[in-house]
């Protein structure tokens, strides 16, 4: 009798994830890395440097509203099967206090879950101090 083929490993959450990173060049050009990945669950961070940064050295409001966004987005991916996505139908960041520090980190997670949105939130730091809130909605896309 002859041997038949082991089945492939199942994929982990995490290197599912990574694959996808490689097509994430807006990402890659701010300098942020996703540090934690769980499902339902995401945490990311970059390192500040002058171009992150506005007047005063605070970083600038887009870039604290991409890490939401990023970290939002991915948390819903990590809940949605192989070969679907999600992208930004709706998000509201809300500023609290300048991002001033030397590290930025963003954690996203998924409130809940549906078949074709799911309702996230996130909180974008900078070194201890919270500098936003946001709430987005993510629409699943095959």
């Amino acid at each position: 009798m002859p041997d038949l083929p082991t089945p492939a490993p199942e994929e982990s959450l995490e290197t599912r994830i990574r694959r996808k990173l490689v097509r994430q060049n807006f990402m890659h050009l701010i300098g942020a890395d996703l540090t934690r990945i769980e499902p339902g669950r995401v945490e990311a961070e970059l390192t500040l440097a002058e171009q992150h940064q506005q007047h005063r050295g605070f970083a600038h409001g887009g870039l604290v509203a991409t890490m939401a966004d990023l970290v939002a987005g991915f948390a819903a991916v990590t809940l949605v099967p192989e070969g679907t996505g999600v992208v930004t139908a709706e998000i509201k960041v809300s500023y609290l206090h300048p991002g001033v520090g030397t590290t930025m980190r963003a954690v996203g997670w998924v409130l809940k879950a549906g078949r074709r949105l799911h309702f996230c939130e996130a909180e974008v730091w900078c070194d201890d101090k919270l500098v936003a809130k946001a709430t987005a909605t993510m629409a699943v896309v095959e």
